[in-house]
């Protein structure tokens, strides 16, 4: 059985990009750097960006996350560093996550390390974030 698949984009001007492009597997700094200043070109680009366009992007995004997550991998964090790192984010205080986990003193506790999130707390977070609920388990 064949499905179709409709796509936006057109094969001959996405050709023509990938050509002028040349995304492959990263393999050296060099390579990783060119990428990364393609990215910057799509991304300054005044006008939204054609189908085709946002189809490179997202295949250069994949690519060089994938070189990064290869060569500088991200030590794990905690909890409570992962609370903080999206709170300074997102321009949050403490009382803003008092009605996600229950009270004043809960939110103290997990911020200053001295309690992980119990299950429910790290359901109730990862909700709250729009992140996955294994960050606070």
């Amino acid at each position: 059985m064949t499905v179709a698949v409709k796509t936006d984009i057109n094969p001959q001007t996405y050709r023509r990009l990938l050509g002028r492009v040349l995304p492959q597997a990263i393999k050296t700094e060099v390579e990783c750097a060119r990428l990364l200043a393609e990215v910057d070109k799509l991304m300054s680009k005044g006008d939204p960006l054609s189908p085709e366009e946002g189809a490179l992007l997202d295949l250069l995004v994949v690519l060089i996350e994938a070189y990064e997550d290869k060569h500088y991998p991200m030590p794990p964090s905690s909890p409570h560093t992962k609370v903080k790192t999206l709170m300074e984010e997102r321009g949050l205080r403490q009382a803003d996550l008092v009605p996600v986990l229950g009270s004043k003193s809960r939110v103290s506790e997990l911020l200053s390390s001295k309690r992980a999130p119990s299950k429910a707390q790290a359901k109730a977070l990862a909700e709250f974030f729009g992140v996955p609920i294994e960050w606070f388990i």
